[in-house]
């Protein structure tokens, strides 16, 4: 079971990462919020032990974002934020359980235990459901979901739609899209990237609907509500 711990105090990282590899956890440790908002999207994890108070970027910051994505790893917060309405923040951004600084190691092991024995859902596989604003993605089944309506996908539709979901507010150039939806050896021409764009944009924004492709000129494309 790999484990991402993420706490800017190294006197509580370095013992804790210790006792959870003597347990048989392989553990990452990040010491900022950034770090570890990156290994959180760049690695596959079974759990996520995350302090709120992080530097560059907060836990709550990184659990709203990786829930945004579609991403349903199970988040243990550690803080020292300990009030009814700090508790209800949590777990609305998306946590699945809360300790509060100091802590028994030997409660930490066991909510660590619980949060691993949990079957997984059908979202809690990115790559089945996505979620960016108004807009879900089904992947399986090839379909998205906006304003009670739903939007049947080509394959090629629905691979385009899901990197732009994984990489939202992200600036994704021409190469990078062909790179990753169409592969080496499988480069559309010039304007098959353009073509692709502008059929999906005429599906998932419908008449009155805030734009969620937003094209970079010269460069590629953003997705977001903003």
């Amino acid at each position: 079971m790999n484990i991402l711990l993420v706490d800017d105090e190294r006197e509580l990282t370095e013992p804790l990462s210790r006792i959870l590899n003597r347990e048989g956890y392989r553990v990452d440790v990040a010491h900022s919020g950034d770090e570890g908002s990156r290994l959180a999207i760049e690695q596959t994890y079974d759990l996520l032990i995350l302090d709120w108070m992080l530097p560059h970027k907060t836990g709550l910051e990184i659990c709203q974002q990786l829930r945004s994505r579609g991403d349903q790893t199970p988040v243990l917060f550690l803080t020292a934020k300990d009030t009814l309405d700090d508790r209800v923040d949590g777990l609305d951004a998306g946590a699945d359980d809360y300790l509060v600084k100091p802590f028994e190691l030997r409660e930490l092991l066991a909510r660590v235990r619980a949060l691993l024995r949990r079957p997984p859902t059908l979202e809690s596989t990115p790559s089945q459901r996505l979620q960016v604003a108004d807009l879900a993605l089904d992947m399986d089944n090839q379909v998205a979901y906006r304003q009670n309506r739903a939007i049947e996908l080509s394959e090629k539709e629905t691979q385009l739609l899901a990197y732009f979901m994984r990489h939202p507010n992200q600036l994704l150039t021409h190469d990078q899209i062909h790179q990753q939806v169409w592969g080496e050896g499988e480069k559309p021409g010039s304007n098959v990237l353009a073509a692709h764009v502008r059929l999906l944009r005429r599906k998932v924004e419908a008449k009155g609907e805030p734009t969620l492709i937003h094209s970079v000129y010269g460069k590629g494309y953003r997705f977001g509500s903003a």
